[in-house]
């Protein structure tokens, strides 16, 4: 099997230095561009199945980047950024990044996400997918509609079982709340952040032994919410 190809844009070489350590082959095949515009026209020339953006590039800024990327490239995009405000994260997410990961960063935390986005999107391209999602004694049957904790079945409301699903869809990426509230509530509630809360909070009780620590359903500050994933 062929290792997945990364593909790096960013201008500073002692991340880098640290991403070629990290991300060292037989696992990943590393490719660097060292501004937006050679970052372009990698990710044409090599078809990454991942791409590392930084946001504070010489030539443009990384958002501009991101649009164009957004534009025919549906490889995930996780941003890596010195820039830690919840706007800059919520602005990079809404405009199609997959995940987000301020700067400094440990290796841990970089290959767990690589991970969790790799495995999401050879999910999202298979259609023969497992249409049950497992994550941690959490189990729910895509095509029975069924929910399970712990092996007891657990009965949601239709709004709440459609939050999950949409959570589930994109397990392991941060959704912010713009996103949910426009693909369970509609575009016409997409600043109703008080129904998202509700129901979040609602589904915690049902899912979560601890809803103080929760296991499954975890709180991205300002920014939205992650369904853990496995």
């Amino acid at each position: 099997m062929n290792a997945p190809i990364i593909l790096a844009i960013e201008d500073e070489v002692p991340i880098l230095r640290f991403l070629r350590l990290v991300l060292a082959a037989p696992a990943y095949k590393l490719i660097e561009a060292q501004s937006g515009k050679e970052g372009l026209a990698m990710a044409g020339s090599h078809n990454p199945d991942l791409i590392l953006l930084d946001l504070g590039l010489p030539d443009w800024d990384g958002l501009q980047v991101l649009a164009q990327l957004r534009e025919w490239n549906r490889a995930p995009v996780i941003v890596v950024s010195a820039r830690g405000q919840e706007t800059d994260k919520v602005t990079a997410l809404d405009s199609g990044a997959d995940d987000y990961l301020t700067k400094p960063f440990n290796t841990g935390e970089l290959q767990a996400r690589v991970r969790v986005c790799l495995r999401r999107n050879l999910r999202a391209n298979n259609e023969h997918a497992d249409p049950v999602f497992i994550t941690d004694g959490l189990k729910v049957d895509l095509e029975r509609r069924q929910v399970f904790v712990d092996g007891v079945e657990v009965h949601l409301t239709p709004i709440e079982y459609k939050l999950l699903g949409e959570m589930i869809r994109h397990a392991g990426k941060v959704l912010t709340h713009h996103h949910l509230l426009k693909a369970v509530w509609g575009p016409t509630h997409e600043d109703e952040s008080h129904y998202l809360r509700i129901f979040v909070g609602q589904l915690r009780k049902k899912l979560e032994s601890d809803t103080a620590r929760p296991r499954y359903l975890l709180t991205e500050t300002g920014v939205g919410y992650r369904l853990k994933s496995d």
